[in-house]
């Protein structure tokens, strides 16, 4: 088990992480969700043994990353958000490389990323700086699983990829969930949330829920509507004065508007448009999702704040 307690993290005048508490079950592919700047990777170093926290307590099974970070480092598979292995030496010299420091060869535990590492072994004498974003992906995930770590953290791994290999690379976090490893994963992108057995959903250094995705979804106690007008932008603005409006926003084409009224009828909605001058006024069901859930949370929390 993963056990983080009261972990808090500032820099000079701005805190980073507040009083945050989780517990990851050994095994489990466990995502934190949340913005750029929410402390995501702040406490994901935290736990990597590579900062120091401020207060509170973190264990990996039963040892301690700041006083176990030797041995911390050994169990531990790390993939930074920024790529960070060395450009100028080859997929195969960057894997040999990253086996040798840890004291074991890629013979002893390809098994592991086999799998992964097969789709770039045709190209593995081209340096790891020439590398498309997919492949460089595919290539700092095997070199931080070649040494067979029991815990794998990856920081935002998929940003700035493809939609092709963000799909490829959550395939292979689940077969390697199927393999024992606990994972913890850090995104800002919310559909992925979807993907993950639990998420935490973090925004201003704090958890602001911690379930499954579908218990969060569940959670969402408003109706809501899709909205779209020949305006998008004036309809934003309008309905932010409407009188059962509780929440409103851009997503995607669509407006999600939510009603803090239970029982209503979208045709005054569509009337209350049209009076202001929309044309083309749809309406449409919809079911929350998990940022509709990201969205209400984070924002009842810092009204609370405030």
């Amino acid at each position: 088990m993963i056990s983080i307690k009261n972990i808090s993290k500032s820099f000079e005048d701005i805190q980073a992480v507040k009083d945050v508490s989780i517990q990851i079950e050994e095994g489990e592919l466990f995502g934190l969700l949340g913005p750029d700047g929410a402390g995501k990777s702040t406490l994901l170093r935290m736990v990597n043994s590579l900062m120091i926290p401020d207060e509170g307590t973190i264990r990996l099974w039963d040892l301690d990353p700041v006083k176990d970070y030797k041995k911390v480092r050994y169990i531990i598979g790390y993939m930074p958000g920024k790529f960070s292995l060395y450009t100028d030496l080859t997929i195969e010299e960057n894997l040999e490389f990253f086996a040798t420091v840890f004291g074991t060869t890629v013979e002893e535990n390809y098994y592991l990323i086999k799998d992964i590492y097969q789709q770039i072994e045709p190209f593995k004498n081209r340096r790891a700086g020439k590398l498309s974003g997919g492949m460089k992906q595919k290539l700092a995930l095997s070199c931080a699983l070649i040494h067979k770590p029991k815990l794998l953290v990856l920081d935002e791994p998929t940003t700035g990829v493809d939609a092709v290999s963000r799909a490829e690379f959550w395939e292979m976090l689940q077969s390697l969930k199927e393999k024992g490893i606990t994972i913890i994963v850090s995104t800002p992108y919310m559909d992925e949330a979807q993907l993950c057995d639990r998420v935490a959903l973090m925004q201003g250094g704090e958890i602001h829920a911690c379930d499954k995705p579908a218990h969060i979804v569940q959670q969402f106690q408003y109706p809501i509507r899709g909205v779209k007008t020949s305006n998008i932008y004036k309809a934003l603005l309008d309905l932010r004065t409407y009188k059962s409006t509780h929440n409103v926003y851009p997503f995607g084409e669509f407006l999600h508007w939510v009603s803090k009224e239970q029982l209503f009828n979208d045709e005054e909605v569509i009337i209350f448009l049209k009076d202001r001058g929309h044309l083309n006024v749809q309406v449409r069901d919809i079911d929350p999702d998990i940022e509709d859930c990201f969205i209400e949370l984070t924002q009842f929390n810092e009204k609370i704040n405030a």
